[in-house]
């Protein structure tokens, strides 16, 4: 009797470890950031993401933390999902906008066995744990498990031109691939920018995006404004520009698309 709940407890075990192993290289047979491009192009297409969804939702941890092992992949991932959450969970039930506060601190997004926000995604992820309040100048204090392990290492203010909330003066989406996103940034920001600014030149006065206000630590404060601008040739020179913000446009608008 001994030696037979013996083998049935090796047996049982053995069945334990063999599912494991499974599991863990389904996972690692994953390309989260492939995964992340589809679910925004089925988003756009009106398409059922509720397969994608539910690969993210019971992906761990782990599984991410490996698999966006550089900034580029985070980035990545992070935009298409933050862009395709945006699509699916509006374009179904578009009252949710009415109460924008609420809308994007609601943990709503299931991923990695956790339950996050859009705030989540944008201020503790992708901006690596930035007070959302605080103008990009400071930091939050305590970042929970998630968001240490999978946020950047270093803040990218072109995100900035990479994130739609659903909103009429929003960049437009993109499908985002971390093997060029540098490149398809700097197009997305120029596009924007090039769209938005206006430079007044009898009265050396440009105006921007309020976007540039609200985040203005990420850009380097007006200084650093006032350099992307030159950079991209919108203004011609950073000496005594003045810098005034248009009021952004906050009508919901999810038909707004560009290949980059």
């Amino acid at each position: 009797m001994k030696n037979s709940y013996f083998v049935f407890s090796l047996l049982a075990i053995m069945l334990v470890a063999c599912k494991n192993n499974v599991t863990a290289q389904s996972a690692a047979n994953i390309d989260y950031n492939e995964l992340s491009e589809k679910f925004l192009a089925q988003a756009l297409n009106g398409e059922d993401t509720k397969e994608i969804r539910g690969v993210f939702a019971n992906s761990t941890l782990k599984d991410l933390e490996l698999a966006l092992d550089n900034d580029q992949k985070k980035l990545a991932f992070w935009v298409n999902v933050y862009n395709a959450y945006i699509l699916d969970i509006l374009k179904d039930n578009p009252k949710l906008y009415e109460d924008r506060g609420s809308f994007f601190k609601n943990e709503q997004i299931p991923i990695a066995g956790d339950t996050i926000s859009f705030a989540k995604i944008e201020h503790g992820i992708i901006r690596k744990s930035q007070w959302e309040y605080g103008l990009g100048r400071i930091r939050k204090w305590f970042p929970n498990k998630l968001e240490r392990k999978l946020r950047v290492d270093k803040r990218d203010y072109r995100i900035h031109f990479a994130l739609n909330c659903g909103a009429k003066d929003c960049p437009p989406v993109a499908i985002y691939e971390w093997e060029r996103l540098d490149e398809q940034f700097d197009k997305g920001t120029e596009n924007y920018l090039s769209g938005s600014t206006i430079y007044d030149a009898s009265k050396k006065e440009v105006a921007v995006t309020s976007l540039f206000s609200w985040f203005r630590g990420d850009f380097g404060g007006k200084s650093g404004v006032k350099k992307i601008l030159k950079n991209l040739n919108l203004i011609p020179t950073t000496k005594d520009i003045d810098i005034t913000y248009k009021n952004y446009d906050w009508t919901l608008d999810l038909d707004n698309y560009i290949e980059l």
